[in-house]
């Protein structure tokens, strides 16, 4: 499990084509300081299982499945990623619960400067529309955010300076992929309510 707090901008060393799979090497000196094989690294919201690590590098195998319903497979030899390893229990969540599923990907649509934020939209596929409130949370490119303003088919996220200086949403532009992961929690939800029975429904509303 992740919490959405990125720790470190790291960078694409080299991409090897495995048929309908590749193997990514990744510099990260944060996060592989202390990883072993097997263990888990968020690559832009993606929970990948590190091959090897090495020299403030770590490898790692990523199937067909995951380059269909990621932004993964878009990455090239230099391209930046937001990195983070998976937080520890009793650690404290900092942002949200992260699975590290990525459920689909958005594209950045817009960016409207301020002073000291930027407003970015994004676009948001229909299925998953229903998980998005505003003021709730969603993971983007693997930064937890909070939903400024949902719509049908997109939301906007406000990012402060730290999020634009250290993640790579701050030189997304309009065209650019993005991994998204709604709430995990909104999904149990929505399932539990769905298969509970019209009696449970009444006895409930019978107690109030």
């Amino acid at each position: 499990m992740f919490t959405g707090i990125v720790e470190e901008l790291g960078e694409v060393t080299a991409v090897e084509k495995l048929g309908d799979a590749c193997r990514f090497r990744l510099r990260g000196p944060v996060v592989t300081d202390g990883a072993k094989h097997g263990d888990s690294i968020a690559v832009n919201g993606v929970c990948l299982t590190v091959v090897d690590t090495a020299d403030g590098e770590f490898t790692a195998d990523v199937m067909a499945e995951t380059l269909n319903r990621s932004s993964l497979g878009a990455l090239d030899a230099g391209s930046r990623v937001n990195l983070e390893r998976p937080t520890a229990v009793g650690d404290r969540l900092g942002g949200h619960i992260v699975q590290g599923h990525v459920d689909s990907v958005g594209e950045v649509l817009e960016r409207k400067p301020s002073e000291n934020w930027e407003i970015v939209k994004i676009s948001l596929p229909a299925d998953l529309a229903r998980y998005v409130v505003e003021k709730g949370s969603i993971t983007v490119d693997g930064v937890s955010l909070t939903v400024v303003d949902a719509g049908p088919d997109y939301f906007t996220v406000s990012l402060i300076p730290t999020t634009l200086a250290l993640t790579t949403l701050g030189v997304k532009g309009p065209g650019d992929p993005v991994n998204l992961e709604v709430d995990i929690i909104a999904k149990y939800v929505e399932r539990m309510l769905g298969h509970r029975a019209p009696d449970d429904r009444t006895a409930e509303g019978t107690a109030r």
